[in-house]
């Protein structure tokens, strides 16, 4: 089933317009989170994270497959975007996410592409 996603009206109801306009904050910020969970390995690194609470990078780097310095490099990645946030402990440095609001966006995230795949599955 394919829909057309055109709006066919040309009249433009400007009072909300601009009403939404004037309420849309700057999103440069939510943009660059999204961007970053938009990575399939760093939203894996972070989906562990709400698993786990805390993990060292060698652990991460067994987690997904990869090099201790590519791991610390996304883990990195993420401490900078205030997603993570990062505690060193001898010589290792152990991460967890940065707060709840990122453990809930990832786990939102999750569920819903669960929900959309069982939606799929049952359409076939």
């Amino acid at each position: 089933m394919q829909t057309n996603d055109m709006c066919e009206v040309t009249k433009v109801n400007e009072s909300v317009v601009n009403s939404v306009k004037q309420q849309l904050p700057d999103m440069t910020n939510v943009a660059k989170i999204f961007k970053a969970l938009a990575d399939e390995t760093r939203l894996k690194i972070a989906y562990a994270l709400t698993i786990e609470e805390e993990l060292c990078v060698c652990d991460v780097s067994e987690i997904i497959g990869s090099s201790t310095a590519t791991a610390s490099h996304h883990l990195r990645y993420l401490r900078d975007l205030s997603l993570a946030k990062s505690e060193r402990k001898g010589k290792l440095v152990y991460y967890a996410l940065a707060d709840h609001h990122v453990n809930q966006l990832v786990k939102i995230a999750y569920e819903h592409a669960i929900e959309e795949s069982e939606k799929i599955g049952e359409s076939n």
